[in-house]
């Protein structure tokens, strides 16, 4: 998989069934079990799904909603915004074909090149049983506290690592 064609652009209403159809793929793991009918599922998400977005746009206005490209085709999405000195990854996901390719490692170290470069850190909430954890870990990321079912984890800047 090319790796070096993978561009960005802004959500854009026409986005909304791509962008329900990669929430969804986030949530199939977790609805496996759960003794409900298709229909009901794809409610249930469709709901969440709309929640999330609306959430997202009301408390992180400033943020960057953004496409994941890999050439022309769409593959994922990466909401981000600068939070004063660290840059917060609100949510980053990709199409499960797209994933385990290294698109994901790919972009995050790009994000923490960007932020280093601004002599700042990156940070994200991850759901405390989501396996993402490990490759956050792996990617530098370190727990600083637990909110609720979330675990606030940041890539402290360079400096402040060199303090430790």
């Amino acid at each position: 998989m090319n790796l070096g064609s993978l561009t960005f652009r802004p959500i854009t209403p026409e986005d909304m069934p791509f962008l329900y159809r990669v929430y969804a793929s986030t949530r199939t793991e977790e609805l496996a079990p759960v003794p409900w009918t298709e229909q009901a599922k794809a409610a249930f998400l469709a709901s969440q799904f709309s929640a999330q977005h609306n959430y997202y746009h009301q408390q992180f206005p400033d943020a960057l909603y953004l496409v994941i490209m890999q050439g022309e085709t769409p593959v994922g999405r990466l909401y981000r915004e600068w939070r004063g000195e660290n840059l917060h990854i609100l949510d980053i996901a990709l199409l499960p074909e797209y994933r385990n390719h290294g698109i994901g490692t790919q972009i995050m170290q790009d994000l923490i090149s960007e932020a280093a470069a601004k002599n700042c850190g990156v940070s994200i909430f991850v759901e405390v049983n989501n396996p993402a954890r490990r490759w956050y870990d792996r990617l530098g990321f370190r727990e600083f506290r637990l909110e609720g079912i979330y675990c606030y984890m940041e890539r402290p800047s360079i400096s402040t690592r060199l303090e430790y």
